[in-house]
């Protein structure tokens, strides 16, 4: 059985905690982070019966579901699972519709001489961390658009690269993913060319090249 898996089955739990504990959940929506709570309006003892079921399905599900398209990063000591298969369908369905809307083809974010070539093995973790807290801070919240589509599929891409951040910072809190000069310079040039276009045009620009990212990771894994 996957990590990523494993990983999965620990969310589904938690969702079923969080909503019998009558607890609110966050997650992305429309590019913005939106508290949900759902109301329990049963007695305590039904609680515990819909939590019971609840659990069942979860045994269930680990032995009828696939682990189809997760896979395990490796950066350094840190470890990361991502659902890449589903991050890659996401963006290519919205692909061509992002880049429609860049009106600047002879710039770029990402693909700017060096900012993620040659980088050393011991940085990878530490230039990853930086680019999802980039794409989570900086470019999902600013592509929102007039097409429902589009938005739900900018807000599935946001959720994942927002939980592989959340490891990433356990990882950096732990000293596992530690930043060296070289990193520090390279992220500094992707922001230099972020903060080189208006915050719309470089969120667009940015989303159109997620896939520069994807495959550079796939590539150090």
């Amino acid at each position: 059985m996957s990590m990523g898996f494993l990983i999965q089955m620990y969310k589904f739990y938690i969702k079923c905690v969080y909503f019998h504990m009558d607890h609110s959940c966050v997650i992305w929506e429309n590019n913005e982070e939106y508290s949900l709570l759902e109301p329990v309006s049963q007695a305590a003892d039904m609680r515990g019966s819909s939590l019971l079921l609840c659990l069942f399905s979860m045994s269930c599900w680990v032995n009828l579901m696939p682990t189809a398209g997760d896979k395990i990063f490796h950066f350094g000591a840190c470890r990361v699972s991502m659902s890449m298969t589903e991050i890659r369908a996401g963006f290519t369905a919205i692909k061509a519709n992002i880049q429609s809307r860049d009106p600047i083809r002879t710039l770029s974010i990402l693909s700017h001489p060096q900012s993620l070539h040659k980088v050393k093995s011991s940085d990878r973790c530490c230039i990853t961390h930086h680019l999802f807290t980039f794409y989570v801070d900086k470019v999902f919240k600013h592509c929102r658009t007039e097409d429902s589509f589009v938005n739900r599929k900018i807000s599935s891409i946001a959720n994942s690269f927002l939980s592989a951040r959340r490891k990433l910072e356990q990882c950096h809190e732990q000293n596992n993913c530690v930043c060296g000069e070289e990193s520090t310079e390279k992220f500094k040039q992707i922001l230099a060319n972020y903060e080189g276009l208006n915050v719309t045009s470089a969120a667009m620009k940015s989303l159109g090249e997620l896939d520069i990212l994807l495959d550079w990771m796939e590539k150090s894994r």
